[in-house]
């Protein structure tokens, strides 16, 4: 239990490897090589939009800086102006490490608009919740990916995710995404009762 009559939930872990993250995105070394998918505009009645139009908004790009305040994960996303809450703790910090103890998140979201890449600009390793489209997702849809900090991570477009979580104090990221921005979440505790709990030891 995570108390307050919320569960705890366990996630599994798996290497973010190619074969694993199949139908999440996929790792890379350069993000100057990477093309952010954009999703054209969906058509409000049966005329379709015209194909030249509604996928012209773009990228936009900043840093994704995430950081430890005691056992609170947060980050701020310079790209869309964000300020986030990501993670807990899942336990006292061991050795003023508090992602030792493990992480446990609330909630989730995706972008219909675009994809989203994340490259490691200070060094260390990282985890990233994912789980594959639908707005039918449960807890057990979700996946956490290991990655050692050596490449970057891009996910397609409506895939389930909530931030980059670092297995260091503080690690930013270049991050890229869809200038539209839009966002669509689940409240975890509201619709399931629960956290999630990604592991620690990691």
């Amino acid at each position: 239990m995570a108390g307050n009559g919320v569960d705890l939930v366990e996630v599994p872990v798996l290497q973010g490897t190619p074969e694993a993250l199949d139908g999440y995105g996929y790792t890379f070394d350069d993000p100057a090589e990477v093309q952010v998918e954009i999703v054209r505009w969906p058509a409000g009645g049966w005329r379709p939009v015209d194909p030249d139009t509604g996928d012209e908004g773009g990228t936009v790009e900043g840093v994704f800086d995430a950081f430890w305040e005691g056992s609170t994960l947060r980050a701020l996303n310079s790209a869309v102006d964000g300020d986030y809450l990501l993670a807990e703790a899942a336990g006292p910090p061991l050795d003023g490490e508090p992602w030792l103890a493990g992480f446990t998140i609330g909630h989730l979201n995706y972008h219909p608009d675009g994809g989203q890449l994340f490259f490691p600009l200070d060094p260390g390793a990282f985890v990233v919740p994912l789980a594959l489209p639908g707005d039918g997702i449960t807890p057990a849809d979700v996946v956490a990916f290991w990655f050692d900090g050596t490449q970057g991570l891009y996910i397609h477009p409506e895939i389930w995710h909530e931030g980059v979580f670092p297995l260091v104090p503080r690690q930013r990221f270049l991050d890229r995404q869809g200038r539209v921005h839009a966002r669509v979440s689940v409240e975890l505790a509201d619709e399931f009762g629960c956290r999630l709990l990604i592991p620690g030891t990691l």
